[in-house]
């Protein structure tokens, strides 16, 4: 199952705006930090797999303290580690560890092994499999639960091996599905796009790990060790650094996209609440023909507008305005969209960008625009 990102970002957008008010304001707290648990996978006595004779529990261990080092240098961000040093986790004690904490993603790490020469980045979600090779990687990781002494009373006859105990595991994640997706989406998008690494796609699978955190959660698998150049990359200091870092920017896009998608919602309400007041039905975007971009930068020099100089951005246009050239990204008469279009800014790096209004080549006050139009 591939999974775009920006469709995946319209289906949470359509899950929320159909909520109540009271739901959209506690959506995010802004006395709160935004709270980010990361699981390094296996750890003690469980090395994890042993492919090429590299040990996954060292390997994940360090690209989550790289992920966290990254974080933590982002403001409004705290990160809680499942463990910090090569100790032994039972697979039922991480998700709570997010649980107490009110955390509001759950992130673990792994690697991957199979028989073949397979290699590439894959990122899952808690789900039912939809193929056997994905209930094979879940089950893999699952099977950590027979080093426990007393896992039978800790996992109440969950077994591993049957599909059927996958069932009932799904339906507790199921409220968070599209948010973890998004998240698994913009993680995938940064391995394939920046570090052109085989794309195996966001895909559902029944991981124990993450079926009792109640926020939503990804797992990846980073690589296969069992591939001989991969299995090279991922234990080597760079390939950990990268590998970590898209996936710190993917978490930190996330972040964003709540603040944007708050936006939306917001102003879907307030137009709900201005048309229930006057009791008329102006259509939901309509701007009387004023236009919208994202502006992404201003500079004295003369860039071409071209992809090359804009992280990858296309049909960037550039437009003279006094002694600066500024650039911009997207146009629309949809406001909806534009902000939808500014995830796409964020997503590649220009944490600046801002929208701006022009109606008939005159740029407008975006507040007064908007003030106006719900008038």
């Amino acid at each position: 199952m591939v999974i775009n990102y920006k469709s995946i970002f319209f289906i949470v957008f359509l899950f929320f705006v159909t909520k109540s008010n009271s739901m959209v304001k506690n959506y995010k707290n802004p006395d709160k930090p935004f709270i980010v648990v990361l699981d390094a996978g296996h750890g003690g006595h469980d090395p994890g797999n042993l492919g090429n004779g590299y040990r996954e529990k060292d390997i994940v261990l360090k690209i989550v303290l790289e992920i966290g080092r990254i974080l933590e240098r982002q403001p409004d961000f705290k990160v809680i580690y499942t463990r910090k040093t090569d100790v032994f986790v039972k697979l039922h004690e991480r998700a709570p560890i997010a649980n107490r904490a009110d955390a509001d993603l759950f992130v673990s790490v792994h690697c991957d092994a199979f028989t073949n020469n397979a290699f590439g980045a894959g990122t899952f979600v808690l789900g039912l499999h939809k193929s056997k090779a994905n209930f094979e990687v879940a089950k893999r990781e699952n099977e950590v639960i027979f080093l426990e002494d007393d896992y039978e009373e800790n996992y109440e006859g969950f077994d591993p091996n049957s599909p059927e105990s996958l069932i009932g595991m799904t339906l507790m994640q199921e409220e968070y599905l599209d948010q973890s997706i998004l998240l698994a989406s913009l993680i995938q998008n940064n391995f394939s796009n920046n570090l052109n690494r085989k794309d195996r796609s966001v895909k559902q699978a029944g991981f124990m790990v993450l079926y009792k955190s109640y926020m939503p959660s990804v797992l990846i698998e980073a690589g296969f060790l069992t591939n001989k150049e991969e299995g090279a990359y991922l234990n080597s200091t760079k390939g950990q650094k990268e590998i970590a870092n898209e996936i710190a920017k993917g978490i930190i896009t996330y972040k964003k996209s709540l603040s944007v998608t708050n936006e939306i919602i917001q102003d879907s309400l307030n137009q709900s609440e201005n048309i229930n007041s006057q009791n008329n039905s102006p259509s939901e975007n309509n701007y009387n023909g004023v236009e919208f971009r994202v502006q992404i930068a201003a500079s004295s020099k003369k860039l071409e507008p071209k992809p090359y100089n804009f992280n990858g951005l296309k049909n960037i246009k550039r437009k003279k305005e006094g002694k600066l050239f500024k650039y911009y990204y997207g146009s629309t008469f949809d406001y909806d969209e534009i902000l939808k279009l500014k995830i796409d800014v964020l997503e590649k790096g220009y944490n600046s960008c801002y929208i701006v209004a022009f109606k008939d080549g005159k740029k407008l006050k975006l507040s007064d625009v908007l003030i106006s139009t719900n008038k």
